[in-house]
């Protein structure tokens, strides 16, 4: 045999080759193709018209598929068989399509660990191979194995499924596990025993405790046989255990460090997408909790992402920060639109800074001064519902409602008085209404002005921010935090600082890693008088005016109106 580079178009299946199916399905190749090239040659032989393929059947296709989209392949390197023996070709293709085994998972990972190490991404990695993030992400996992454990996988006296499992367990469990493993008497768990024994989280150690057992109030069990003792009240644990990560949490910050990063319950940490970082370059905590009560703190990690976005603003480009924003769109969608109502049915009392608000716009224009009134678009139908029961809604109407009426104007569809920009096939008569502000007194004109005015007012803008400021806007007078506030509620931290407020600190630390439903709760029977709260007539961070947040995260769009135009009005 010798190897030769050949012209694609000088190449074609031959009739021999064992791959009858699946031959043209080229989607996992061709990532890997167009990014590394061909890295093994085909198994080609002579015919008549030049060459056919032997073994390579499916590089063939994924390279035709690269031609057919403009990009000319470089000549294809091919191990050329001689002419005829059908036999020896038949063999060649059963080698190629079935006999080669793929890499073992730690093959895998150390292949992919290697190019983590040079500054790969995940994403990189999948995409370069054509395989998924997800299996990226379970090969790498193995890092943090215990070599002994990777030793046994190897010599094959633990199966792939018990090495999986066992990437999801904490150190400490591990070098339990191996011992019982190492332990001729003792029978580690294996298979669904091993997953009920890493997570069933009925038996929690005192050793896993961070307070002092001694201010457990309820019973310890000893293991007669055993060096190990038990909490036996899994509730009273996890009240104690709950305040001393929030006592540790504090001192990391207290220490200086960036942030720390409390995981749900039993999430993994995936080590392997993190580089170690001290605590005077950006480094930041996390915490893992597994349901055995064990706490590990990793402490100096960055994620590659961040670093790379640290990396390309120290050489001045203007990338935008990924970071997660406090709230949502759809619940900044709600705020803006009960602050907007508040501050529109607020400026109905205050008809003098209404015109002298309609003189600015006019002056300096205006997003609506078309003119046209604000559409108030929800995003859902319930933020639509929680919206018209807005005491400020009802109060517009009712206005609108007599000014209508003084107008001699008929009610349309929407019932604004100021058109919107739908209403285009509306027509109204103007000289008519203007006969009939003629003959109107003023202090009645600027009534009307000052519901015009307000139909005009932007939602989500910084001049309702301006003016909740400026009127003093109470907007617990309008509507209180409602089933759709809550269930638009979703980060974890500002839930946590809700619940300090309402219900007290004591509570809060309590409930730090609870979930998200919980707190919640907690909050809501607060309110409804279930609970006694620590505040009353508590109301949101975020229903006040100026708004304040409750992380250091940034991204509401409120508060940063305000910052940027507060100058205007000290």
């Amino acid at each position: 045999m010798e190897l030769q580079h050949i012209e694609l178009e000088n190449l074609k299946p031959a009739a021999i080759n064992v791959r009858k199916t699946g031959a043209k399905d080229v989607s996992d190749l061709l990532p890997s193709i167009k990014a590394l090239g061909l890295l093994q040659p085909l198994l080609v032989r002579p015919n008549c018209e030049g060459f056919e393929i032997v073994a390579g059947q499916r590089r063939f296709h994924a390279l035709q598929e690269l031609e057919a989209t403009g990009e000319k392949p470089d000549p294809v390197p091919c191990i050329i068989m001689r002419e005829g023996d059908d036999a020896k070709a038949i063999e060649a293709s059963l080698v190629e399509n079935i006999a080669r085994l793929p890499m073992d998972e730690i093959d895998q990972y150390k292949a992919f660990a290697a190019l983590v190490k040079q500054g790969k991404d995940v994403d990189d990695i999948a995409s370069e191979f054509g395989i998924t993030e997800r299996l990226v992400r379970q090969r790498l996992a193995i890092a943090y194995l215990l070599p002994p454990i990777l030793t046994a996988y190897r010599k094959q006296d633990i199966t792939a499924s018990t090495v999986r499992l066992l990437t999801m367990a904490t150190k400490k469990q591990q070098k339990a596990w191996l011992a019982l493993y190492k332990e001729k008497d003792s029978h580690a768990p294996l298979g669904y025993q091993l997953k009920s024994w890493l997570f069933g989280g009925a038996q929690i150690l005192v050793s896993n405790a961070l307070f002092d057992p001694a201010a457990y109030k309820g019973g310890i069990v000893t293991d007669l046989f055993g060096d190990e003792s038990y909490f036996d009240d899994p509730e009273q644990f996890w009240a104690l255990q709950n305040a001393a990560i929030a006592q540790a949490r504090q001192a990391y910050l207290g220490d200086g460090w960036e942030d720390v990063i409390l995981l749900d319950i039993g999430e993994y940490f995936p080590a392997y997408d993190y580089v170690d970082t001290p605590k005077e370059r950006g480094g930041k905590v996390y915490v893992r909790i597994s349901e055995s009560g064990e706490v590990t703190f990793f402490e100096g990690q960055l994620s590659r992402k961040e670093i790379k976005r640290r990396e390309k603003a120290a050489f001045g480009e203007t990338e935008q920060t990924s970071q997660r924003p406090e709230i949502t769109k759809a619940m900044q969608n709600y705020l803006s639109l009960h602050r907007h109502s508040a501050v529109r049915a607020e400026l109905l009392q205050h008809p003098a800074i209404a015109l002298r608000l309609a003189v600015a716009q006019i002056i300096a224009g205006s997003e609506l001064w078309s003119v046209q009134a604000d559409p108030q678009k929800a995003n859902s139908d319930r933020i639509s519902e929680s919206l018209s029961a807005n005491a400020g809604q009802e109060r517009i109407s009712n206005e609108r409602k007599e000014v209508l009426e003084l107008l001699g104007i008929e009610p349309h569809s929407d019932e604004t008085l100021v058109l919107r920009k739908d209403d285009w096939h509306i027509c109204r008569d103007l000289p008519a209404i203007f006969a009939k502000l003629l003959n109107l007194s003023d202090e009645v004109v600027m009534r009307v002005l000052a519901i015009a005015i307000a139909e005009c007012l932007p939602c989500g803008s910084a001049l309702v921010e301006t003016l909740g400021e400026l009127l003093s806007v109470d907007m617990a007078s309008f509507m209180q935090a409602d089933e759709v506030f809550f269930d638009l509620l979703k980060d974890k931290e500002a839930i946590n600082a809700m619940v300090s407020e309402v219900a007290g600190k004591s509570t809060a630390e309590a409930n730090i890693i609870a979930t998200a439903k919980v707190q919640k709760k907690i909050i809501a029977d607060c309110l409804n008088g279930t609970r006694k709260p620590k505040t009353a007539n508590w109301k949101p961070r975020y229903m006040a005016f100026p708004m304040r947040s409750y992380t250091k995260r940034g991204g509401i769009a409120a508060i940063e109106q305000w910052e940027a135009i507060k100058r205007h009005y000290s």
